[in-house]
């Protein structure tokens, strides 16, 4: 290590040990506990000076195309209800200048623009269980829009630019000074997500809502991806430090500090039920896009944790899905077992009446599978399919 230090001039050594210091490579320490009392506030945002104007002509311009896109889910109801969470999460004068898009994306993510646009994906609506567990995740979001980080990123990412692109005339020494840059980026970032993480923490306590419900959001992201882990034969990643490049927290840091700093708060309403009913006519929907994720572990985790005590129609027909699928032998009967279930709760859901004709005939029971595919048939005779489905019964 001495001989690759003496080696690199001096001017680059200093600029290269100024980067990399302050990066942690371990898990980061607890944050203290957060205040009770929010920032000051300023209801309308105005961009100021020539780099957030820049900044607002781009996130204008994603929006534009973000409005045209065809996985924006256009249902108002769903919509209104969203921001309904977002403004008791947060506050009436905050919430008003927010733009909520639902994007039909499976996956667990939500983002803020500058100018005030929020995208939340169907896979976040699909994996929270109430509206607090919904307005802690929002309001994380909320928090990095309230606190600029968005522009101190820009403004951080293009010092570094600036600097990867002097360390040109470094010569063979440009590399460790460059590695130093990048990895300063993602350092900052981390700390915008802790601030992030407090400060939401901090609109919860004021809200109508648990603040205990974030913790228990990463809890079960980490079950979830050890279940994904598990299907794959891959180890799990929950106890990993933060790594040079991590741009957040580990989840079972986040998940920790959280549990802590939200233990002593008041109990309040999870508002699981009203979330369940709001989230209802698009829950079949979800589902069907998590089982084109082929993930059997993590989705039969996901779906056993949904269901908890009581299998629904639509969770018993995915998890139906999901085992014809993968299709082996045992499979097929635990699927038809569980399409059977779906249609003693809904004896009107066609799809499972589709399925279990399906996997009966994969599983050679030719009399059974076409009795079924002929209820399908009967309640859904409009049906693309029909004509394929007619042939194999024999019609």
């Amino acid at each position: 290590m001495r001989a690759l230090l003496r080696g690199i001039p001096l001017v680059a050594l200093a600029l290269a040990l100024f980067l990399v210091l302050p990066v942690s490579v371990s898990a980061a320490p607890a944050p203290a506990p957060a205040p009770a009392d929010l920032p000051p506030y300023s209801p309308a945002y105005q961009p100021q000076g020539t780099d957030e104007r820049g900044l607002w002509m781009w996130a204008d311009e994603d929006e534009r195309e973000l409005r045209d896109s065809k996985f924006v889910i256009n249902d108002p109801a769903l919509q209104s209800y969203v921001a309904s969470v977002l403004c008791r999460a947060v506050g009436q004068d905050r919430c008003r200048g927010v733009r909520i898009y639902l994007v039909r994306v499976a996956a667990f993510n939500a983002n803020m623009s500058p100018n005030g646009t929020m995208q939340v994906w169907s896979g976040l609506l699909l994996r929270v269980r109430s509206e607090a567990e919904l307005a802690a995740i929002l309001g994380h979001e909320f928090a990095h829009f309230e606190l600029r980080h968005s522009l101190a990123g820009f403004r951080k990412a293009r010092t570094m630019t600036d600097i990867a692109a002097w360390t040109a005339v470094l010569g063979q020494y440009g590399a460790t000074v460059q590695q130093a840059a990048i990895g300063s980026i993602y350092q900052f970032s981390r700390e915008q997500e802790k601030q992030a993480d407090l400060l939401s923490l901090k609109y919860a306590i004021q809200s109508p809502f648990s603040a205990q419900a974030a913790a228990h959001v990463w809890q079960r992201l980490m079950d979830e991806a050890d279940a994904t882990a598990l299907g794959r034969k891959q180890r799990s990643r929950r106890y990993e430090r933060v790594t040079f490049f991590s741009t957040h927290p580990t989840p079972l840091d986040r998940a920790t500090y959280l549990a802590d700093l939200s233990a002593d708060a008041a109990a309040k309403p999870e508002g699981a039920e009203s979330y369940s009913a709001a989230l209802a006519k698009w829950l079949p929907e979800f589902l069907s896009d998590q089982l084109k994720l082929n993930d059997f572990g993590g989705t039969e985790y996901l779906l056993s944790s949904l269901a908890g005590e009581h299998w629904t129609a639509p969770l018993l027909f995915a998890r139906a899905e999901l085992y014809r699928q993968r299709g082996n032998p045992r499979d097929l009967v635990a699927a038809a077992d569980f399409y059977r279930s779906a249609l003693a709760a809904d004896p009107e859901l066609a799809e499972g009446w589709r399925g279990l004709g399906l996997c009966l005939m994969r599983d050679r029971q030719q009399a059974e599978g076409a009795a079924a595919l002929k209820n399908y048939i009967r309640l859904r005779p409009q049906a693309a399919d029909i004509s394929m489905l007619q042939t194999m019964t024999g019609e």
